[in-house]
C-alpha cells in the first residue's frame, strides 16, 4: 500500500500537492472548496483568480479533472478555486442556487452568492490576489451560477465564462457591463441550444435559448450593434457582440461535435464526448486577459441599477395586457419584449402598456431602457 501510494504521489505529485481542500462556515452550511496554486505563485506578487464551479452531480475534484483548468493555471500562472455546492435533495447531490435552477440549492434558497462573496474575502486574506482580475466560470449548473454572479456580484467579478448552461434569473441588473464568453454544443441534450426542457440527464427545468441569452446580455452591456457571425463552418459557430459598454465583448462558441461537456477537456465516464474543434480553456483565458474590473470608459449602465426594485409589471401572468409601473418611467423610456428564442416581438416608447394578445402563450422577456438604466423582467403570457 505504501509503495502504491508513493507511486501515486510521484506520478500525480505536482497536480495534487499544489491543491488544497478547505472549508468555511456560511449561512449554517460548512462550505468546501479546493484551491490550486500554480508552481510560480509568489505571496509577493498579486495573481489573478478564477472561480470554477462544477455542475449538478459534480464536485470540486470532478470539475478540476474534467476541465483541466489547473493545468492551464500552471501554464498561465493564475490561481483556481473550485467551490462546491450544497448537498441535498432525494439524490443528495451538490447543486447551485442560480435562481430558478437547480435542485436542492434553488428549492431551499441557499445563499450561494453570499458564499462566493465570503469565499473571496477569505481567499484575499490568505493569498496575494489581484482583485482587479477575478473571473468566474462554470459548467452546466455552475455556468448558470456564473451568470448569476455576473448579475449580482459584478462589482467583484471582472468577466465570466459559461459552459453548457442557460440562465434562470427572474431579473438581472449588474452594476457594470460584464464581458462574457459562452461555450455550447448543438448536440447538447441537457441544455438544448434552442431552449426548452432537456431530454437527457436529470434536467427537468425550462431553459431559455442561447439566442435569448445573447439578446439579454447585449442589452445589459449596451452593445451598440447586432451580433457578428465571425465563424460558421462544419466545426463550430462563433458569434460576437463587439464595442459594448466599457469596451466589453460577448463571445459565443457553439460546436457541431461534443455535447453536454467541457470543450477540449476530459470526458466523464457517463458523460458526453468533448469537442475536439475548440479548446474552452485556451479561448477563455485569452478572453479574460483582455479585462480587469476597472472600466476606464463611462458605462451606459447606472451603477445603482441593481438596487432598482420599484418596477412592477402587472398582471403577470396575463392573458395579453401587461402594465408597467415605476418611477423610472417618468423619464423617456423604451420597452422591448423578446420571446424565448431571443426574437423581438414588441417595442414601444413612453407608454406603460404592453399588448401581447396576438402572441402565443409562453415565456417572454421585457427589456426596460431609461436614462442609462437597463432592466430585464420575465413575462408569462397565458391562454
Amino acid at each position: 500500500m505504501k509503495t502504491y501510494l508513493f507511486f501515486l504521489l510521484s506520478f500525480f505529485g505536482p497536480f495534487y500537492l499544489a491543491a488544497q481542500m478547505d472549508s468555511i462556515l456560511h449561512d449554517t452550511y460548512q462550505r468546501s472548496f479546493l484551491v490550486h496554486l500554480p508552481p510560480n505563485y509568489s505571496p509577493n506578487e498579486e495573481t489573478a483568480l478564477l472561480i470554477a464551479m462544477h455542475g449538478g452531480f459534480g464536485s470540486a475534484s470532478n470539475l478540476q479533472n474534467q476541465s483541466q483548468l489547473s493545468a492551464k493555471a500552471d501554464t498561465e500562472n493564475f490561481i483556481v478555486v473550485y467551490p462546491e455546492g450544497v448537498k441535498g435533495g432525494v439524490l443528495d447531490i451538490r447543486t447551485w442556487n442560480a435562481g430558478e435552477c437547480c435542485g436542492f440549492a434553488s428549492n431551499f434558497n441557499v445563499d450561494d452568492v453570499g458564499f462566493i462573496n465570503a469565499l473571496l474575502d477569505t481567499l484575499i486574506q490568505r493569498y496575494s490576489i489581484d482583485t482587479e482580475r477575478i473571473y468566474a466560470a462554470g459548467m452546466s449548473n455552475g455556468g448558470f451560477m456564473a451568470y448569476r454572479l455576473a448579475c449580482e456580484l459584478s462589482e467583484r467579478i471582472a468577466a465570466i465564462a459559461s459552459v453548457g448552461s442557460s440562465m434562470s434569473l427572474p431579473e438581472c441588473t449588474p452594476s457594470r457591463a460584464v464581458p462574457l464568453i459562452h461555450f455550447h454544443s448543438y448536440l447538447d441534450e441537457n441544455i438544448p441550444y434552442a431552449g426548452g426542457v432537456g431530454t437527457a440527464g436529470a434536467s427537468n427545468h425550462f431553459n431559455i435559448s442561447q439566442d435569448s441569452i445573447q439578446s439579454i446580455w447585449s442589452a445589459l452591456n449596451a452593445c451598440p450593434s447586432e451580433k457578428e457571425v465571425v465563424v460558421d463552418n462544419e466545426e463550430y459557430t462563433f458569434i460576437r457582440y463587439d464595442d459594448c459598454a466599457c469596451g466589453s465583448k460577448i463571445d459565443h462558441y457553439t460546436t457541431q461535435d461534443g455535447g453536454h461537456s467541457w470543450p477540449g477537456g476530459v470526458a466523464t465516464p457517463v458523460g458526453d464526448p468533448t469537442s475536439k474543434f475548440i479548446n474552452a480553456n485556451d479561448l477563455m483565458w485569452t478572453f479574460f486577459q483582455q479585462y480587469t474590473l476597472t472600466c476606464d470608459n463611462t458605462s451606459s449602465l447606472n451603477p445603482t441599477a441593481k438596487n432598482t426594485t420599484d418596477f412592477i409589471l402587472s398582471p403577470n401572468p396575463s392573458t395579453g395586457i401587461f402594465v408597467c409601473e415605476s418611477s423610472i418611467l417618468s423619464q423617456p423610456y423604451q420597452l422591448s419584449v423578446f420571446d424565448s428564442q431571443g426574437k423581438m416581438v414588441l417595442e414601444v416608447e413612453d407608454t406603460p402598456i404592453l399588448d401581447l394578445s396576438a402572441q402565443l402563450p409562453g415565456l417572454y422577456y421585457l427589456r426596460i431602457k431609461s436614462e442609462g438604466q437597463h432592466l430585464i423582467r420575465k413575462m408569462l403570457k397565458m391562454d
